[in-house]
């Protein structure tokens, strides 16, 4: 089975053979991986060591966004979003279930956002002191303009916490470059190729300990896992994880590493490409015009024709050897199809011939 969904990924034999091992989180020699991928991880965002630290929560991108919210804008403090797809939706979600309140800016789901669209924002509101975003939108594959944000913010002494859930490894932003940025978060079965199960906030030390106190729950602290690191090595975690995931994560990484990070990104490049540009060959419609589109993921239009249903396409699709997302979170109806993980071009031009014989068998010519 071909996955093309935006997470997880589909995967190389060697991450999936990582797994078949078990191990406790406690032994020496885990700790060894545990702390070698904190390392490494601060190499792939740019960071700085003694400056940035790996800071993992167990589970979902949504938990290590929620722990960043938590942990670097203080309870009852504003927080300025730029709103343009389903994932700022559910940060804005986290952020206010954590009773932090949220300065909304509502932008389009169709292209990405830029200093300009928040700046006013931020001028009219001298009281926000964090933007907290979403780099790349996998409702609908826009990617938002985090370097010029978060140089505008830098001017002005203005936070950033950056969801790079869908983005880190590829689309670049060095963390040396965005002092402005308290943490980027991201997860292990993105872009890096690895299994589901982590989060990872790359994070500023000084912040993490001047916030120490903010989070309000133990589980979703950074500034105590920060801690914790410090007491027991940064080879120890506070809660059992997902060990398997962390082992098959260092192997990712050395193939992530082999490949590099520039050769990765033209990979997807070249994947999101052959969709985008056979999607039209077969007479649909993207939903992003060309110069908006991202690497990472394609939306589609669904067809117009009545007789079309997103369900019977996707099992239509499945019977053909390819797998993609069964709903969509974009203004209007799409289909959405990632071009990220273990996936040649060769598979995607073999997915895009899939997508027409699986439209023919839902919506059938007359004869």
């Amino acid at each position: 089975m071909l996955l093309l969904i935006p997470g997880p990924v589909q995967t190389r034999p060697e991450v999936k053979a990582a797994m078949a091992q078990d191990i406790a989180p406690w032994d020496r020699d885990f700790q060894k991986v545990y702390a070698r991928v904190r390392e490494r991880i601060v190499g792939v965002a740019g960071g700085t060591p003694g400056v940035h630290a790996t800071l993992p929560i167990q589970g979902a991108g949504h938990f290590v966004t929620e722990a960043a919210i938590r942990t670097f804008v203080a309870p009852g403090a504003k927080v300025l979003m730029p709103m343009n797809g389903a994932y700022a939706n559910r940060m804005a979600r986290l952020a206010r279930e954590a009773g932090r309140v949220v300065v909304e800016v509502p932008l389009t789901d169709t292209r990405g956002a830029t200093a300009a669209d928040i700046l006013p924002a931020l001028e009219a509101d001298p009281e926000i002191g964090t933007v907290a975003m979403v780099f790349n939108e996998t409702g609908s594959g826009i990617v938002n303009d985090a370097a010029g944000i978060g140089d505008a913010l830098r001017a002005r002494g203005t936070r950033l916490i950056l969801d790079a859930v869908s983005a880190f490894g590829v689309l670049p932003f060095p963390l040396a470059d965005h002092p402005e940025c308290d943490a980027l978060v991201f997860t292990s079965g993105k872009c890096l190729e690895g299994m589901p199960g982590m989060g990872f906030a790359v994070a500023r030390i000084d912040r993490a300990e001047a916030c120490a106190g903010n989070a309000g729950s133990w589980s979703f602290d950074l500034s105590d896992v920060l801690a914790h690191a410090r007491r027991s090595g940064w080879g120890s975690i506070r809660f059992t994880p997902p060990v398997q995931a962390i082992a098959a994560f260092d192997v990712a990484l050395d193939l992530y590493e082999a490949e590099g990070a520039a050769a990765r990104r033209a990979r997807y490049q070249t994947n999101a490409d052959i969709l985008y540009e056979g999607a039209q060959a077969l007479g649909l419609k993207p939903y992003l015009a060309r110069e908006h589109q991202g690497p990472v993921i394609v939306t589609i239009h669904q067809p117009a024709d009545p007789r079309f249903d997103l369900m019977e396409f996707v099992e239509a699709l499945k019977r053909r050897g390819v797998l993609i997302s069964n709903f969509y979170n974009t203004a209007a109806p799409t289909m959405r199809i990632g071009a990220i993980g273990a996936i040649t071009p060769d598979d995607m031009r073999r997915a895009v011939a899939a997508i027409g014989a699986a439209l023919d068998e839902v919506l059938p010519k007359a004869a």
